[in-house]
Protein backbone atom coordinates (compact mmCIF):
# COMPACT_ATOMS: atom_id res chain seq x y z
CA UNK A 1 0.00 0.00 0.00
CA UNK A 2 2.84 2.42 0.82
CA UNK A 3 4.40 1.92 -2.61
CA UNK A 4 1.02 2.42 -4.29
CA UNK A 5 0.48 5.67 -2.39
CA UNK A 6 3.95 6.89 -3.39
CA UNK A 7 3.16 6.16 -7.04
CA UNK A 8 -0.07 8.15 -6.78
CA UNK A 9 1.82 11.11 -5.29
CA UNK A 10 4.39 11.02 -8.08
CA UNK A 11 1.63 11.03 -10.69
CA UNK A 12 -0.09 13.92 -8.89
CA UNK A 13 3.10 15.99 -8.72
CA UNK A 14 3.80 15.42 -12.41
CA UNK A 15 0.28 16.64 -13.22
CA UNK A 16 0.77 19.69 -10.96
CA UNK A 17 3.90 20.72 -12.85
CA UNK A 18 2.50 19.90 -16.29
CA UNK A 19 -0.69 21.82 -15.49
CA UNK A 20 1.33 24.81 -14.29
CA UNK A 21 3.19 24.82 -17.60
CA UNK A 22 -0.15 25.16 -19.35
CA UNK A 23 -0.89 28.42 -17.52
CA UNK A 24 1.76 30.24 -19.55
CA UNK A 25 -0.72 31.11 -22.31
CA UNK A 26 -4.48 31.70 -22.72
CA UNK A 27 -4.83 28.89 -25.25
CA UNK A 28 -3.57 26.23 -22.85
CA UNK A 29 -4.66 27.76 -19.53
CA UNK A 30 -8.01 25.96 -19.26
CA UNK A 31 -6.42 22.62 -20.05
CA UNK A 32 -3.60 23.36 -17.59
CA UNK A 33 -6.12 24.07 -14.83
CA UNK A 34 -7.98 20.83 -15.52
CA UNK A 35 -4.76 18.80 -15.52
CA UNK A 36 -3.65 20.31 -12.21
CA UNK A 37 -7.13 19.69 -10.77
CA UNK A 38 -6.92 16.02 -11.72
CA UNK A 39 -3.53 15.91 -10.00
CA UNK A 40 -5.06 17.36 -6.84
CA UNK A 41 -7.85 14.76 -6.88
CA UNK A 42 -5.24 12.00 -7.13
CA UNK A 43 -3.23 13.58 -4.27
CA UNK A 44 -6.36 13.71 -2.09
CA UNK A 45 -7.12 10.04 -2.83
CA UNK A 46 -3.55 9.10 -1.93
CA UNK A 47 -3.83 11.01 1.34
CA UNK A 48 -7.13 9.33 2.23
CA UNK A 49 -5.53 5.91 1.58
CA UNK A 50 -2.77 6.63 4.10
CA UNK A 51 -2.94 4.11 6.98
CA UNK A 52 -4.41 5.61 10.14
CA UNK A 53 -6.78 7.99 8.38
CA UNK A 54 -10.05 8.18 10.30
CA UNK A 55 -12.98 10.52 11.01
CA UNK A 56 -14.49 9.71 7.62
CA UNK A 57 -17.71 11.52 8.49
CA UNK A 58 -15.84 14.78 9.15
CA UNK A 59 -13.78 14.33 5.98
CA UNK A 60 -16.90 13.78 3.88
CA UNK A 61 -18.62 16.74 5.54
CA UNK A 62 -15.63 18.98 4.78
CA UNK A 63 -15.55 17.92 1.13
CA UNK A 64 -19.29 18.49 0.73
CA UNK A 65 -19.22 21.90 2.42
CA UNK A 66 -16.21 22.96 0.36
CA UNK A 67 -17.93 21.92 -2.87
CA UNK A 68 -21.22 23.58 -1.93
CA UNK A 69 -19.49 26.90 -1.18
CA UNK A 70 -16.66 26.81 -3.71
CA UNK A 71 -18.30 25.62 -6.91
CA UNK A 72 -21.17 28.17 -7.06
CA UNK A 73 -18.82 30.97 -5.97
CA UNK A 74 -16.33 30.18 -8.72
CA UNK A 75 -19.00 29.77 -11.40
CA UNK A 76 -20.91 32.95 -10.57
CA UNK A 77 -18.01 35.34 -9.99
CA UNK A 78 -17.56 38.01 -12.67
CA UNK A 79 -14.17 38.54 -14.28
CA UNK A 80 -14.02 41.98 -12.71
CA UNK A 81 -14.29 40.37 -9.27
CA UNK A 82 -11.76 37.62 -9.94
CA UNK A 83 -8.86 39.35 -8.08
CA UNK A 84 -10.83 39.54 -4.84
CA UNK A 85 -12.01 35.95 -5.31
CA UNK A 86 -8.39 34.88 -5.69
CA UNK A 87 -7.52 36.83 -2.52
CA UNK A 88 -10.38 35.19 -0.61
CA UNK A 89 -9.61 31.63 -1.74
CA UNK A 90 -5.92 32.16 -1.01
CA UNK A 91 -6.77 33.44 2.47
CA UNK A 92 -8.88 30.37 3.17
CA UNK A 93 -5.80 28.23 2.47
CA UNK A 94 -3.75 30.20 4.98
CA UNK A 95 -6.53 29.98 7.55
CA UNK A 96 -6.73 26.20 7.09
CA UNK A 97 -2.99 25.91 7.73
CA UNK A 98 -3.34 27.92 10.95
CA UNK A 99 -6.14 25.68 12.18
CA UNK A 100 -4.16 22.55 11.31
CA UNK A 101 -1.25 23.84 13.42
CA UNK A 102 -3.62 24.41 16.35
CA UNK A 103 -5.11 20.92 16.01
CA UNK A 104 -1.64 19.37 15.74
CA UNK A 105 -0.63 21.13 18.94
CA UNK A 106 -3.65 19.73 20.77
CA UNK A 107 -3.58 16.17 19.41
CA UNK A 108 0.14 15.70 20.07
CA UNK A 109 -0.18 16.93 23.66
CA UNK A 110 1.81 20.11 23.06
CA UNK A 111 4.30 18.39 20.70
CA UNK A 112 5.40 16.02 23.45
CA UNK A 113 8.00 13.39 22.42
CA UNK A 114 8.16 14.64 18.82
CA UNK A 115 11.23 15.47 16.76
CA UNK A 116 12.25 19.13 17.00
CA UNK A 117 11.39 19.85 13.36
CA UNK A 118 7.68 19.15 13.99
CA UNK A 119 7.00 22.07 16.38
CA UNK A 120 9.34 24.34 14.43
CA UNK A 121 7.62 23.80 11.07
CA UNK A 122 4.14 23.67 12.58
CA UNK A 123 4.54 26.95 14.47
CA UNK A 124 6.15 28.62 11.46
CA UNK A 125 3.13 27.55 9.41
CA UNK A 126 0.78 28.87 12.11
CA UNK A 127 2.34 32.35 11.99
CA UNK A 128 2.59 32.62 8.21
CA UNK A 129 -0.83 31.04 7.61
CA UNK A 130 -2.55 33.36 10.07
CA UNK A 131 -0.85 36.42 8.54
CA UNK A 132 -1.94 35.26 5.08
CA UNK A 133 -5.55 34.62 6.12
CA UNK A 134 -6.20 37.94 7.81
CA UNK A 135 -4.12 39.91 5.32
CA UNK A 136 -6.05 38.33 2.44
CA UNK A 137 -9.34 39.34 4.05
CA UNK A 138 -8.16 42.96 4.08
CA UNK A 139 -7.04 42.67 0.44
CA UNK A 140 -10.46 41.24 -0.45
CA UNK A 141 -12.18 44.08 1.41
CA UNK A 142 -10.19 46.76 -0.40
CA UNK A 143 -10.71 45.26 -3.85
CA UNK A 144 -14.41 44.69 -3.16
CA UNK A 145 -14.56 48.29 -1.85
CA UNK A 146 -15.92 47.12 1.49
CA UNK A 147 -12.86 48.84 2.95
CA UNK A 148 -11.42 52.14 1.66
CA UNK A 149 -8.79 51.67 -1.05
CA UNK A 150 -6.60 54.36 0.51
CA UNK A 151 -3.83 53.42 2.95
CA UNK A 152 -5.09 53.09 6.53
CA UNK A 153 -2.11 53.63 8.79
CA UNK A 154 -1.16 54.58 12.34
CA UNK A 155 1.58 56.80 10.96
CA UNK A 156 5.17 56.60 12.14
CA UNK A 157 4.54 54.02 14.91
CA UNK A 158 3.10 51.58 12.33
CA UNK A 159 6.32 49.72 11.52
CA UNK A 160 7.34 49.51 15.18
CA UNK A 161 3.94 48.05 16.09
CA UNK A 162 4.26 45.51 13.29
CA UNK A 163 7.70 44.49 14.53
CA UNK A 164 6.42 44.10 18.10
CA UNK A 165 3.52 41.93 16.91
CA UNK A 166 5.92 39.70 14.95
CA UNK A 167 8.25 39.40 17.95
CA UNK A 168 5.29 38.56 20.21
CA UNK A 169 4.15 35.76 17.89
CA UNK A 170 7.70 34.39 17.64
CA UNK A 171 8.15 34.63 21.43
CA UNK A 172 5.00 32.54 22.03
CA UNK A 173 6.26 29.99 19.50
CA UNK A 174 9.70 29.81 21.13
CA UNK A 175 8.17 29.29 24.58
CA UNK A 176 6.09 26.44 23.20
CA UNK A 177 9.19 25.01 21.53
CA UNK A 178 11.17 24.84 24.77
CA UNK A 179 8.46 22.74 26.37
CA UNK A 180 6.04 25.07 28.17
CA UNK A 181 2.56 23.56 27.94
CA UNK A 182 -0.24 26.09 27.56
CA UNK A 183 -3.15 26.39 25.17
CA UNK A 184 -3.00 30.15 25.60
CA UNK A 185 0.43 30.23 23.96
CA UNK A 186 -0.73 28.64 20.68
CA UNK A 187 -3.75 30.97 20.73
CA UNK A 188 -1.31 33.83 21.28
CA UNK A 189 0.70 32.75 18.24
CA UNK A 190 -2.41 32.79 16.06
CA UNK A 191 -3.83 36.04 17.48
CA UNK A 192 -0.61 38.04 17.31
CA UNK A 193 -0.04 36.80 13.74
CA UNK A 194 -3.66 37.66 12.85
CA UNK A 195 -3.32 41.24 14.08
CA UNK A 196 0.01 41.46 12.24
CA UNK A 197 -1.69 40.37 9.01
CA UNK A 198 -4.28 43.12 9.44
CA UNK A 199 -1.71 45.77 10.35
CA UNK A 200 0.58 44.92 7.45
CA UNK A 201 -2.05 45.07 4.70
CA UNK A 202 -4.28 47.93 5.92
CA UNK A 203 -1.59 50.61 5.28
CA UNK A 204 -1.03 49.36 1.72
CA UNK A 205 -2.85 51.36 -0.93
CA UNK A 206 -5.21 49.84 -3.47
CA UNK A 207 -2.79 50.29 -6.37
CA UNK A 208 -0.37 47.84 -4.75
CA UNK A 209 -3.06 45.30 -3.88
CA UNK A 210 -2.41 42.94 -6.84
CA UNK A 211 1.20 42.58 -5.69
CA UNK A 212 0.04 42.01 -2.11
CA UNK A 213 -2.31 39.23 -3.23
CA UNK A 214 0.55 37.51 -5.04
CA UNK A 215 2.82 37.88 -1.99
CA UNK A 216 0.18 36.46 0.36
CA UNK A 217 -0.35 33.61 -2.09
CA UNK A 218 3.36 32.80 -1.77
CA UNK A 219 3.02 32.96 2.03
CA UNK A 220 0.16 30.46 1.94
CA UNK A 221 2.23 28.09 -0.21
CA UNK A 222 5.19 28.26 2.17
CA UNK A 223 2.98 27.68 5.20
CA UNK A 224 1.35 24.69 3.49
CA UNK A 225 4.78 23.23 2.70
CA UNK A 226 5.85 23.70 6.33
CA UNK A 227 2.66 21.97 7.51
CA UNK A 228 3.41 19.12 5.12
CA UNK A 229 6.79 18.68 6.82
CA UNK A 230 5.16 18.63 10.24
CA UNK A 231 2.53 16.10 9.14
CA UNK A 232 4.89 14.10 6.91
CA UNK A 233 2.48 14.73 4.01
CA UNK A 234 4.31 14.68 0.69
CA UNK A 235 1.43 16.24 -1.24
CA UNK A 236 1.37 19.34 0.96
CA UNK A 237 5.15 19.73 0.78
CA UNK A 238 5.33 19.59 -3.02
CA UNK A 239 2.14 21.57 -3.74
CA UNK A 240 3.08 24.18 -1.13
CA UNK A 241 6.56 24.65 -2.56
CA UNK A 242 5.18 24.99 -6.09
CA UNK A 243 2.71 27.65 -4.93
CA UNK A 244 5.33 29.39 -2.79
CA UNK A 245 7.96 29.46 -5.53
CA UNK A 246 5.60 30.54 -8.32
CA UNK A 247 3.99 33.16 -6.06
CA UNK A 248 7.38 34.58 -5.12
CA UNK A 249 8.48 34.81 -8.75
CA UNK A 250 5.20 36.46 -9.76
CA UNK A 251 5.44 38.94 -6.87
CA UNK A 252 8.93 39.94 -7.94
CA UNK A 253 7.90 40.35 -11.59
CA UNK A 254 4.89 42.49 -10.67
CA UNK A 255 6.93 44.66 -8.32
CA UNK A 256 9.44 45.27 -11.12
CA UNK A 257 6.61 46.08 -13.54
CA UNK A 258 5.50 48.82 -11.14
CA UNK A 259 9.07 49.90 -10.34
CA UNK A 260 8.35 49.17 -6.70
CA UNK A 261 10.44 47.18 -4.24
CA UNK A 262 8.68 44.57 -2.15
CA UNK A 263 9.87 46.22 1.13
CA UNK A 264 8.42 49.53 -0.12
CA UNK A 265 5.10 47.82 -0.81
CA UNK A 266 5.04 46.23 2.64
CA UNK A 267 5.86 49.65 4.13
CA UNK A 268 2.58 50.79 2.53
CA UNK A 269 1.32 54.18 1.52
CA UNK A 270 0.87 53.99 -2.26
CA UNK A 271 -2.43 54.44 -3.99
CA UNK A 272 -6.06 54.46 -2.98
CA UNK A 273 -9.23 54.52 -5.03
CA UNK A 274 -10.76 57.39 -3.07
CA UNK A 275 -7.77 59.70 -3.30
CA UNK A 276 -7.79 62.29 -6.07
CA UNK A 277 -4.37 63.81 -5.62
CA UNK A 278 -2.98 65.69 -8.57
CA UNK A 279 0.02 64.24 -10.33
CA UNK A 280 1.37 67.58 -11.36
CA UNK A 281 -1.14 70.41 -11.30
CA UNK A 282 -2.76 69.50 -14.58
CA UNK A 283 -6.30 70.35 -13.50
CA UNK A 284 -6.23 73.84 -15.01
CA UNK A 285 -5.59 72.50 -18.51
CA UNK A 286 -8.11 71.85 -21.25
CA UNK A 287 -9.88 68.52 -21.72
CA UNK A 288 -11.01 67.87 -25.30
CA UNK A 289 -14.14 65.83 -25.88
CA UNK A 290 -15.01 63.87 -28.99
CA UNK A 291 -17.98 61.94 -30.34
CA UNK A 292 -18.43 58.37 -31.49
CA UNK A 293 -18.68 59.59 -35.09
CA UNK A 294 -15.37 61.49 -34.93
CA UNK A 295 -13.65 58.57 -33.21
CA UNK A 296 -14.92 56.20 -35.91
CA UNK A 297 -13.61 58.46 -38.70
CA UNK A 298 -10.17 58.72 -37.09
CA UNK A 299 -9.83 54.96 -36.75
CA UNK A 300 -11.40 54.03 -40.10
CA UNK A 301 -8.77 56.04 -42.01
CA UNK A 302 -5.82 54.95 -39.86
CA UNK A 303 -3.14 52.51 -40.92
CA UNK A 304 -2.63 51.17 -37.41
CA UNK A 305 -4.81 51.31 -34.30
CA UNK A 306 -3.52 50.15 -30.93
CA UNK A 307 -6.18 49.33 -28.35
CA UNK A 308 -5.09 49.75 -24.72
CA UNK A 309 -7.49 47.84 -22.44
CA UNK A 310 -7.75 48.45 -18.70
CA UNK A 311 -10.00 47.91 -15.73
CA UNK A 312 -12.69 50.12 -17.30
CA UNK A 313 -13.10 47.56 -20.07
CA UNK A 314 -13.36 44.79 -17.49
CA UNK A 315 -16.00 46.63 -15.43
CA UNK A 316 -18.12 47.31 -18.50
CA UNK A 317 -17.62 43.76 -19.84
CA UNK A 318 -16.79 45.43 -23.14
CA UNK A 319 -14.33 42.86 -24.51
CA UNK A 320 -16.82 41.34 -26.98
CA UNK A 321 -17.84 44.78 -28.24
CA UNK A 322 -14.16 45.68 -28.63
CA UNK A 323 -13.57 42.52 -30.66
CA UNK A 324 -16.52 43.32 -32.95
CA UNK A 325 -15.20 46.84 -33.50
CA UNK A 326 -11.70 45.51 -34.23
CA UNK A 327 -13.06 43.07 -36.82
CA UNK A 328 -14.83 45.94 -38.57
CA UNK A 329 -11.63 47.99 -38.60
CA UNK A 330 -9.68 45.04 -40.00
CA UNK A 331 -12.25 44.64 -42.77
CA UNK A 332 -11.42 48.24 -43.76
CA UNK A 333 -7.71 47.42 -43.97
CA UNK A 334 -6.72 48.83 -40.57
CA UNK A 335 -4.08 46.91 -38.61
CA UNK A 336 -5.27 46.39 -35.01
CA UNK A 337 -3.09 45.48 -32.05
CA UNK A 338 -3.67 45.33 -28.30
CA UNK A 339 -1.18 46.80 -25.83
CA UNK A 340 -1.09 44.80 -22.59
CA UNK A 341 0.55 46.23 -19.47
CA UNK A 342 1.68 43.60 -16.91
CA UNK A 343 -0.49 45.09 -14.15
CA UNK A 344 -3.43 46.38 -16.21
CA UNK A 345 -6.63 45.53 -14.38
CA UNK A 346 -6.31 44.15 -10.87
CA UNK A 347 -4.33 40.97 -11.35
CA UNK A 348 -1.67 39.62 -13.72
CA UNK A 349 -3.11 38.47 -17.03
CA UNK A 350 -6.49 40.12 -16.36
CA UNK A 351 -6.65 41.69 -19.83
CA UNK A 352 -5.29 38.60 -21.57
CA UNK A 353 -8.04 36.46 -20.08
CA UNK A 354 -10.81 38.91 -20.97
CA UNK A 355 -9.63 39.30 -24.56
CA UNK A 356 -9.08 35.58 -24.99
CA UNK A 357 -12.68 35.10 -23.85
CA UNK A 358 -13.71 37.35 -26.74
CA UNK A 359 -11.63 35.27 -29.21
CA UNK A 360 -9.08 37.99 -29.87
CA UNK A 361 -6.18 36.33 -31.77
CA UNK A 362 -3.33 35.74 -29.35
CA UNK A 363 -0.76 37.15 -31.78
CA UNK A 364 -2.51 40.54 -31.62
CA UNK A 365 -1.87 40.79 -27.86
CA UNK A 366 1.41 42.66 -27.44
CA UNK A 367 3.25 42.94 -24.14
CA UNK A 368 4.51 46.33 -23.00
CA UNK A 369 8.13 45.80 -24.06
CA UNK A 370 7.04 44.72 -27.54
CA UNK A 371 4.43 47.42 -28.22
CA UNK A 372 6.09 50.53 -26.78
CA UNK A 373 8.29 51.03 -29.82
CA UNK A 374 5.16 50.87 -32.01
CA UNK A 375 3.32 53.85 -30.54
CA UNK A 376 5.42 56.45 -32.38
CA UNK A 377 4.13 55.07 -35.68
CA UNK A 378 0.59 54.41 -34.47
CA UNK A 379 -2.12 56.60 -35.97
CA UNK A 380 -4.68 56.12 -33.19
CA UNK A 381 -4.29 54.74 -29.68
CA UNK A 382 -7.66 53.80 -28.18
CA UNK A 383 -7.44 53.71 -24.38
CA UNK A 384 -10.32 51.88 -22.69
CA UNK A 385 -10.23 52.58 -18.97
CA UNK A 386 -6.48 52.06 -18.56
CA UNK A 387 -5.46 54.87 -16.23
CA UNK A 388 -2.28 54.54 -14.17
CA UNK A 389 -0.47 52.37 -16.74
CA UNK A 390 -0.74 55.12 -19.38
CA UNK A 391 0.09 58.13 -17.18
CA UNK A 392 3.11 60.06 -18.59
CA UNK A 393 3.78 61.39 -15.08
CA UNK A 394 5.58 58.09 -14.46
CA UNK A 395 8.27 59.34 -16.87
CA UNK A 396 8.07 63.11 -16.62
CA UNK A 397 7.06 64.09 -13.08
CA UNK A 398 9.63 63.25 -10.35
CA UNK A 399 7.09 64.26 -7.68
CA UNK A 400 4.49 61.74 -8.82
CA UNK A 401 4.01 58.64 -6.62
CA UNK A 402 4.24 56.47 -9.75
CA UNK A 403 7.43 58.11 -11.06
CA UNK A 404 9.70 55.44 -12.50
CA UNK A 405 6.94 52.90 -13.07
CA UNK A 406 7.18 51.43 -16.60
CA UNK A 407 4.13 52.52 -18.59
CA UNK A 408 2.68 52.11 -22.07
CA UNK A 409 3.96 54.97 -24.26
CA UNK A 410 0.48 55.95 -25.40
CA UNK A 411 1.38 59.65 -25.41
CA UNK A 412 3.73 59.01 -28.36
CA UNK A 413 0.86 58.02 -30.68
CA UNK A 414 -0.24 60.55 -33.31
CA UNK A 415 -3.78 60.64 -31.94
CA UNK A 416 -5.24 59.35 -28.66
CA UNK A 417 -8.86 58.55 -27.85
CA UNK A 418 -9.72 57.77 -24.24
CA UNK A 419 -12.95 55.97 -23.31
CA UNK A 420 -13.85 56.73 -19.71
CA UNK A 421 -16.88 57.42 -17.55
CA UNK A 422 -15.45 60.64 -16.13
CA UNK A 423 -12.29 62.36 -14.96
CA UNK A 424 -11.93 60.38 -11.72
CA UNK A 425 -8.42 59.12 -10.93
CA UNK A 426 -7.32 55.52 -11.30
CA UNK A 427 -6.63 53.03 -8.55
CA UNK A 428 -3.39 54.81 -7.62
CA UNK A 429 -5.52 57.85 -6.77
CA UNK A 430 -3.72 60.36 -9.02
CA UNK A 431 -4.76 62.27 -12.13
CA UNK A 432 -3.61 61.09 -15.54
CA UNK A 433 -1.67 63.78 -17.41
CA UNK A 434 -2.44 61.99 -20.67
CA UNK A 435 -6.00 63.34 -20.55
CA UNK A 436 -4.73 66.92 -20.95
CA UNK A 437 -2.42 66.14 -23.88
CA UNK A 438 -3.21 68.18 -27.00
CA UNK A 439 -3.47 64.93 -29.00
CA UNK A 440 -6.01 63.38 -26.61
CA UNK A 441 -9.78 63.36 -27.04
CA UNK A 442 -12.12 62.03 -24.35
CA UNK A 443 -15.20 59.97 -25.20
CA UNK A 444 -17.15 59.89 -21.94
CA UNK A 445 -19.57 57.11 -21.05
CA UNK A 446 -19.79 53.41 -20.31
CA UNK A 447 -17.05 51.63 -22.26
CA UNK A 448 -19.36 49.00 -23.74
CA UNK A 449 -21.89 51.59 -24.89
CA UNK A 450 -19.18 53.88 -26.28
CA UNK A 451 -17.53 51.05 -28.24
CA UNK A 452 -20.93 50.00 -29.53
CA UNK A 453 -21.64 53.54 -30.73
CA UNK A 454 -18.29 53.74 -32.48
CA UNK A 455 -18.99 50.37 -34.15
CA UNK A 456 -22.33 51.60 -35.46
CA UNK A 457 -20.64 54.68 -36.90
CA UNK A 458 -17.98 52.52 -38.55
CA UNK A 459 -20.67 50.47 -40.27
CA UNK A 460 -22.01 53.48 -42.14
CA UNK A 461 -18.64 54.84 -43.27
Amino acid sequence: MTSFIDVLYIIAFALFIYGLMGLTGPRTAVRGNLIAAVGMVIAIIATLLTPGTSNWVLIALGIILGAVVGVPSARQVKMTAMPQMVALFNGVGGGAVGLIAWVEFRTTHDYAHLAAYVPVTSLFAAIIGSVSFWGSLVAFGKLQEILPGRPISLGKPQQLINLLLLLAAIACAVIIGIGVNSQLLIVGVLVFAAVLGLMVVLPIGGADMPVVISLLNAFTGLSAAATGLALDNTAMIVAGMIVGASGSILTNLMAKAMNRSIPAIIAGGFGGGSIAASSGGATDQVVRQTSAADAAIQMAYANQVVIVPGYGMAVAQAQHAVREMAKLLESKGVEVKYAIHPVAGRMPGHMNVLLAEADVPYEQLKEMDDINSEFSRTDVALVIGANDVTNPAARTNPNSPIHGMPILNVDQARSIIVLKRGMSPGFAGIENELYYDAKTSMLFGDAKSSVGSVTEELKVL
